[in-house]
């Protein structure tokens, strides 16, 4: 096949202990899925129905051990927020699925943060406006290599933490979602055909806060690879 304009890369992550890498097709991710963070953001605790944004393929940032990723402070904002995720790997194709067998839509996992532009967020979100300009932009999504779940199991529990510059930010534990892993995918999938490279970005625990130009994030759940990345400055 001929194209008129070079053809980029298509993005992709690592996989743990092979060459192999997960290609990706869409980025999902779920908002206030742990409650103290719902409440943090002004946001209901309560077991609403999970609601959903999209972030590109593009926006991913594949991080390797001992490997430090760099993310730009992007363009536009003066508030830019981390958001440490679990990320959900999907393997297989499905569509209107039960929660009981989600599981076996998901080929792995991985450590993720979701990177926000606060302020642009918070803007669209009073002038009722969709506020994608604050989470869909260039390196988003650093994404640590992902474990295949036929090694690990299915993820329902385990310590989920980051620190900034050593420092303490986010605490929690993947039993504090709002809505299961299996819950999501099975909402999820009401509204979307889930397909294979699609990555789910689970939401994050309280604790988010603003990163600067030098500030180092170390972002760990237990049984997974930690992402370690540096914010550096803007790019022309």
């Amino acid at each position: 096949m001929q194209y008129v304009i070079p053809a980029w890369e298509l993005p992709s992550v690592p996989v743990v202990g092979t060459r192999d890498r997960f290609p990706v097709r869409h980025i999902y991710c779920v908002g206030r899925n742990y409650a103290e963070h719902a409440k943090e953001m002004g946001g209901d605790a309560s077991r609403e129905p999970p609601f959903f944004f999209t972030k590109p393929a593009d926006s991913v940032v594949p991080v390797v051990p001992p490997e430090v990723g760099q993310v730009p402070y992007p363009l536009s904002t003066k508030n830019f927020h981390h958001e440490l995720e679990l990320v959900v790997a999907i393997g297989r194709s499905g569509v209107r699925i039960a929660p009981g067998d989600a599981q076996g839509l998901i080929y792995g996992y991985a450590v993720g943060l979701d990177m926000t532009r606060r302020d642009l967020q918070n803007e669209m979100r009073e002038k009722k406006r969709p506020w994608d300009i604050g989470k869909s932009f260039a390196h988003a999504a650093p994404i640590a290599p992902i474990h295949p779940a036929s090694k690990t199991g299915a993820l329902t529990h385990g310590e989920i933490a980051l620190d900034v510059n050593g420092e303490k930010r986010q605490r929690g534990d993947l039993r504090d979602m709002v809505w299961a892993v299996p819950d999501m995918l099975a909402f999820l999938s009401q509204m979307y055909r889930l397909e294979p490279g699609d990555l789910i970005f689970t939401g994050t625990p309280a604790g988010v806060g603003p990163v600067v130009v030098g500030d180092r994030l170390d972002g760990r759940i237990e049984g997974l690879t930690p992402l370690s990345i540096e914010i550096v400055p803007a790019r022309d």
